[in-house]
């Protein structure tokens, strides 16, 4: 299984160091396309918008391909969107370009993880979905401190390079192992937006907007919510991200999703309300952000077990749905943290993270009993 399912880590391993690292440069960016921080933050904003509004159009368009197919295309358009980004001499030009790798991602992650729930067993489902979104998560503890740091040595734009040749050895590994897959979806634009209706699936999705954009509404900006050197604290981030996002899938299998959804969202807000104490010494800093990351992804794989118990009959239309929510809350974090940032400071951002946090904790609590998904979340999956 891990062998079929190691080149979609990759891939979304490229994907997420090329989203998340322009959190890391955003003086260099701000440096050379002459625009303030906040102006900088939109980039990864446009990406997320993006992804959460063209994944199910694309989906349908793309129903009827052969998986292996689709995701060797989407890791190209991604490719091909940050060649574009390295090249664009202009502010506007480097926001369309954002687009255009968004269009890949948006294909590539949800069918990634279509593929992996198809080709594992239900009880090694969570493990398997945390492999492949993990990729993401090491991306936080690997490719973004690395860009950022070889962005501020160099250029902004020699990390965007690096985005490239990783999206290439994903694109390569894909074509070497992953099997020809078929899985059968609709190409209907109207069913892609069905299980909106069904409220079981509607809370998944807000919650799943609304821890994003707690999360993200910090870390989009946490360049200018820290004095301290920020590659160390965001490979600490990244690094207790792949710890979490592992854990999380074996105590997802073992528990069901309930109880990781409930101490990840709790615990989260609150070390986004102690980022001022971070602050005070790296040490301090370190441990924080390890921990921070680590119970924030755990959370991660028990979203998607739940998206696959709602919607079993249509895994990819619901993963789909998913990743739209999950960027969505990213297009929410990027406008809502630059305004506070602009109107409010540092301060601001906390603040607003914070809530966000605490209302994402208050609307689960009160929905997830009343919704319940499964008799298979209330009882360990053996």
């Amino acid at each position: 299984m891990s062998t079929r399912l190691f080149p979609l880590a990759v891939g979304n391993f490229a994907i997420g160091t090329g989203m998340f690292v322009t959190a890391g440069l955003l003086p260099p960016i701000s440096a050379d396309l002459e625009i303030s921080p906040s102006a900088a933050g939109q980039l990864m904003t446009v990406f997320a918008l993006a992804y959460a509004v063209l994944s199910p159009p694309l989906a349908a368009l793309t129903a009827r391909l052969p998986r292996k197919q689709l995701l060797l295309l989407a890791m190209g358009v991604f490719v091909l969107g940050n060649v574009l980004t390295a090249l664009a001499p202009t502010y506007s030009l480097v926001l369309a370009t954002r687009v255009i790798a968004a269009v890949g991602a948006a294909m590539f992650t949800p069918t990634a993880s279509g593929v992996a729930n198809a080709l594992t067993t239900p009880e090694r489902r969570g493990r398997a979905l945390a492999l492949v979104i993990g990729g993401l998560s090491v991306s936080s503890a690997i490719g973004v401190p690395l860009g950022t740091w070889l962005g501020t040595a160099t250029s902004w734009r020699v990390t965007i390079w690096l985005v490239v040749g990783l999206g290439m050895v994903g694109l390569a590994w894909v074509a070497a192992v992953v099997p020809e897959l078929r899985i059968p979806a609709s190409g209907r634009l109207k069913e892609r937006f069905a299980p909106l209706g069904d409220r079981r699936v509607l809370v998944v999705l807000v919650t799943q907007l609304l821890m994003f954009s707690a999360g993200f509404t910090a870390y989009t900006y946490i360049g200018s919510l820290f004095d301290l050197p920020l590659p160390a604290v965001l490979w600490a981030w990244g690094l207790g991200g792949v710890v979490g996002n592992q854990l999380g899938g074996r105590l997802t299998d073992a528990y069901g999703p309930r109880r990781m959804i409930i101490l990840g969202l709790a615990a989260s807000t609150v070390f986004l309300a102690l980022i001022p104490v971070a602050n005070l010494a790296l040490p301090i800093a370190l441990v924080w952000a390890f921990l921070w990351g680590a119970l924030g992804w755990l959370v991660v794989p028990a979203q998607q077990f739940r998206t696959v118990a709602a919607v079993p009959d249509n895994v990819p239309i619901g993963l789909g749905l998913l990743s739209s929510a999950q960027y969505l809350g990213l297009f929410v974090a990027g406008l809502a943290g630059g305004a506070a940032l602009d109107w409010y400071g540092r301060t601001g951002v906390i603040v607003l993270a914070t809530a966000f946090g605490l209302v994402t904790l208050l609307f689960t609590m009160a929905t997830y009993r009343k919704v319940a998904i499964s008799a298979r979340e209330s009882v360990p999956v053996r």
